[in-house]
């Protein structure tokens, strides 16, 4: 008998063993034009790393071997841990080397520090985006803490901002490197946190710093392996935020219940859980009733590293879809030779060069909180930035899986997981509409930042026709806001800095080529072939 039935040709070998940084010029151009060229040894170092076989096979196995609960130990007694696969560690162990949880922390951190950083957190998103969560909340937790750190947990300092990740079950003040969480939402609220339940009475005294019971429960308690935890409480001044450890100064457990994690559409590698109360203690975190105004301050670096993440996701996509283009034969043609491929691909590269300039143009603005254009930048771009570049990438992932076939569809390719992923950073940390709506509240209550647009928008005016007319339109609504428009103000917000940034930095045939297809309101043109070329260079590192 025979049982060779077929010969296998013209199937690409999928994408790895790459540089992950060498291979994005427009990250690269990005970096050391925000002020971080100092890193790009080390980025291109990361990047070499992660693009390797070994690194994808890490983010694949967290993935299809997820958490698991255990709520007690073998002679019964309560647990209430979290067991990882031990792909899901050395990906951790990673991120902790490079300083992802903590870079712009640091006493000696550089000028371009938090630059750097979200090159390396967008790296990192392109192998495996579950272990970004505990990752985003502790950089967030930590300048917080640094201020209002309890002094029962003074020995926490070290280790917050050690470059070790720690993933024994121990006191915080016995651990080399430290996780933070966050619990905010409850079964009744969701957003709206001031409907939140759970209440919290002083065992002592009453005030910042000082120990209170809490009751209560969280339906999104992310990261419970986490060794403390900023929750959201009701004391008597008002809705307030908690430090809540894993461990009590004594050593003895807090009194926190998880009752499930949470069986999830993507993000299958990060464990989130349902939570109770139980009579736990917490500490204070400056006074009560600000609990909002400090959590904003976390959530402020959370939705900005929800935009850097999905930013990452399709970057890899685009990857994924250049690699299968180059090989594919069809028609007597590689794919990317196909003119309506080529199109597809320049326009999808394309609309990554703009993603990519702003978010490094919002990461430098969150350098300088001092400078008052440039905190009205960041206050403004982020919900901007987390609205509209998450949105983007559900359909970018499905278009890239488009271009591979039937076998971007099937589980062995990474797109799959890559488009289960996508929907998580539009949702968690405010979605949609509580980011428009953020976005309208702070153009309605800080006159400040639209004299900042006229600073950004005017240093580009009469460079480009399709952007001088938005910008027109723009501050037409702008003069009396309506609410039910606040998707599409948010939209064109985005879609204007992405163009500024461009139109600063791209050439101009190919930034004239980007307010084309995202400012002109008569609808997307044809790419001008030499435009597809420059772009499709650039996305490949210079390959294609």
């Amino acid at each position: 008998m025979r049982w060779q039935t077929h010969t296998v040709f013209n199937q690409p070998i999928p994408l790895s063993n790459s540089n992950l940084f060498l291979s994005d010029i427009p990250l690269r151009e990005a970096v050391v034009r925000e002020g971080a060229g100092w890193d790009v040894e080390l980025q291109a170092s990361i990047g070499q790393q992660l693009g390797s076989a070994e690194s994808l096979e890490l983010g694949r196995l967290a993935n299809v071997n997820p958490p698991e609960l255990l709520r007690f130990d073998a002679n019964g007694e309560r647990l209430d841990d979290v067991r990882f696969h031990p792909a899901w560690h050395l990906l951790m162990q990673g991120l902790f080397a490079n300083r992802v949880h903590n870079l712009a922390w640091q006493e000696d951190a550089r000028q371009g520090a938090f630059v750097a950083r979200a090159a390396r957190f967008i790296q990192h998103a392109q192998v495996e985006a579950g272990t970004l969560c505990p990752i985003t909340m502790t950089c967030g937790a930590t300048p917080l803490l640094l201020q209002h750190l309890p002094k029962a947990f003074e020995a926490w300092r070290k280790p917050l901002l050690s470059d070790r990740y720690d993933a024994h079950m121990l006191p915080g003040a016995q651990k080399r490197g430290l996780l933070i969480g966050m619990g905010m939402t409850e079964k009744q609220g969701g957003s709206d946190v001031l409907s939140n339940t759970t209440c919290a009475e002083p065992l002592e005294g009453r005030g910042s710093g000082e120990a209170y019971r809490l009751v209560g429960h969280k339906w999104f308690f992310s990261v419970p392996q986490s060794d403390a935890h900023l929750v959201l409480a009701q004391a008597k001044g008002g809705l307030s935020c908690f430090f809540l450890p894993r461990f009590l100064p004594d050593g003895q457990r807090n009194a926190v219940r998880l009752e499930r994690l949470k069986d999830k559409l993507g993000n299958r590698s990060n464990a989130s859980s349902e939570a109770e109360f139980c009579d736990a203690t917490a500490w204070l975190i400056g006074d009560e009733g600000e609990g909002v105004r400090h959590i904003l301050k976390m959530g402020g670096f959370t939705r900005f590293d929800c935009a850097l993440g999905s930013h990452g996701l399709m970057r890899r996509a685009l990857s994924v879809a250049l690699c299968h283009a180059l090989q594919r034969q069809a028609f007597g043609k590689t794919l990317i030779e196909q003119p309506v491929m080529r199109q597809l691909l320049g326009k999808m590269a394309l609309l990554l060069e703009g993603q990519t300039a702003f978010l490094f143009r919002l990461a430098r603005a969150w350098e300088s909180p001092g400078d008052a254009r440039q905190l009205a930048y960041s206050r403004l771009f982020t919900p901007a930035a987390k609205f509209s570049i998450c949105k983007a990438g559900i359909p970018f992932v499905a278009e890239a899986m488009e271009v591979l076939g039937g076998v971007g569809y099937c589980e062995e390719s990474e797109l799959p997981r890559l488009y289960r992923e996508m929907p998580v950073n539009s949702i968690w940390e405010g979605s949609g509409n509580i980011m428009s709506l953020d976005v309208l509240r702070v153009l309605t209550r800080q006159p400040a930042v639209i004299e900042m647009l006229h600073g950004e928008f005017d240093e580009v005016k009469g460079q480009n026709r399709h952007f001088d007319r938005s910008w027109r339109q723009l501050q037409q609504r702008l003069r009396k806001p309506q609410e039910e428009r606040g998707r599409e103000i948010t939209l064109q917000l985005t879609n204007l800095a992405c163009g500024a940034q461009l139109l600063k930095s791209l050439s101009p045939p190919a930034a004239e080529a980007w307010c084309r297809m995202k400012l002109d309101d008569r609808g997307e043109s044809l790419l001008p072939e030499q435009v597809i070329s420059d772009l499709l260079l650039r996305a490949t590192g210079g390959v294609a």
